[in-house]
């Protein structure tokens, strides 16, 4: 039976090759590269071969548009991408490979043709790879009050501030900058992309408790002289260009998040059918059994909001009470991905609780999901706002 009525064949044809991607390419190495603190930079070049890094981008560009007669601007390919890549169960490689699907976007959406030509070919053939850098260390999710400044100066802009919790902020090549152009608030916000090599713009690594694999950074800009022409889209009108990528990102996100939790159910159920403690296997006991029905109910529940959802918003994007829903979502799959690896670890016992193991990896890593993307806080208060609850 079909997980949801709207996967069609291709739907599942495309989850046949990014599982058989997943199953090459990351599974074996995935312990390794968690420990190693980073995996290969080949690796994207090896995901733009099998198509995966120019989903849902332009063809002209390097990108693919469809897949057979499904638009890949369809949520339900990015859903059954996100899940398929949860069962190396790390996610930090994840967010790194994929970066440019959150620094990206707004280029392909807004930027000049002759910035488009110049960069995006690059990022989805995986030879550069791109970064969003929006959270600021005062400010956090509070976008429309950033303070990293951008001057204008004849045909630059003179860049100074600071940025931190940047995906792919040490190897990247191409940072989309959320900068301050204007007066106070959002409509003083402006997209500047910002190449490494720009004198005066420093990186620093981030040590983190889950996504080891993933180079987090600190990004600092002190007079960074950054040309007019790498100004995407208008001067003063960034901020609806970052709103515009968070749905994508949230979906993203709330699918990673059903896939992880659908992985450390998998290893508990394997290991509880294995495992024999006081005569009989862990999944005789009661407890057991109890546990594990309540991590299925939870896949259940949350992939069943995801689908929901998904096909929601494909239907009607900015509809608020669809928007509300996902900010909903994204709570609920993250729920249930760090029940799920609690329950896993629990499950697993000592094994659970040596590293290696892929419910380990997924217990570090459940926090980070409640946080970025949006916090569970500001999830809430969006879902609140959206269907005209208070302020």
């Amino acid at each position: 039976m079909k997980a949801h009525p709207s996967l069609t064949a291709e739907h599942e044809a495309w989850r046949d090759t990014v599982r058989r991607f997943v199953e090459r390419e990351i599974l074996p190495q995935a312990a390794a590269w968690d420990e190693a603190g980073a995996f290969p930079r080949d690796l994207y070049r090896k995901a733009a071969a099998a198509g995966l890094l120019g989903l849902g981008f332009p063809e002209e560009y390097g990108g693919t548009e469809r897949t057979g007669e499904t638009p890949v601007a369809d949520y339900f390919l990015r859903i059954v991408s996100a899940e398929e890549f949860a069962r190396a169960g790390t996610g930090g490689l994840s967010a790194s490979l994929f970066s440019h699907t959150i620094g990206a976007p707004p280029i392909a959406a807004v930027g000049s043709e002759e910035l488009k030509r110049r960069v995006l070919p690059q990022i989805l053939s995986g030879e550069k790879i791109s970064a969003l850098a929006i959270t600021e260390p005062g400010g956090g999710s509070d976008v429309a009050n950033l303070t990293t400044k951008a001057s204008r100066e004849n045909n630059e802009y003179v860049v100074n501030g600071e940025k931190t919790f940047i995906t792919s902020g040490m190897r990247a090549d191409y940072y989309t900058v959320s900068v301050r152009t204007g007066g106070p608030g959002a409509a003083g916000i402006s997209l500047l992309l910002i190449e490494r090599e720009r004198a005066g713009f420093t990186r620093a690594p981030l040590n983190k408790m889950g996504w080891w694999c993933s180079d987090t950074a600190s990004l600092h800009f002190d007079n960074v002289r950054v040309p007019a022409a790498n100004l995407i889209g208008e001067e003063n009108a960034g901020f609806r260009a970052i709103m515009h990528n968070f749905n994508s990102e949230r979906l993203s996100m709330a699918a990673g998040a059903v896939g992880f939790a659908g992985a450390c159910l998998e290893d508990a159920l394997d290991w509880a059918r294995q495992r024999q403690t006081f005569g009989k296997r862990l999944v005789e006991h009661q407890a057991i059994r109890h546990k594990l029905v309540e991590m299925q109910t939870r896949v259940h529940a949350a992939r069943a909001l995801l689908y929901d959802t998904a096909w929601k918003l494909q239907e009607a994007p900015r509809e608020p009470q669809h928007v509300a829903q996902l900010a909903m979502l994204k709570n609920f799959a993250t729920d249930a991905m760090q029940f799920c690896a609690d329950a896993a670890v629990q499950t697993l016992g000592g094994a659970g609780f040596i590293r290696g193991t892929r419910a380990e990896r997924i217990y570090r890593e459940a926090k980070v999901m409640q946080i970025g993307g949006g916090s569970t806080e500001i999830m809430k208060d969006l879902a609140a706002r959206q269907m005209g609850w208070g302020a």
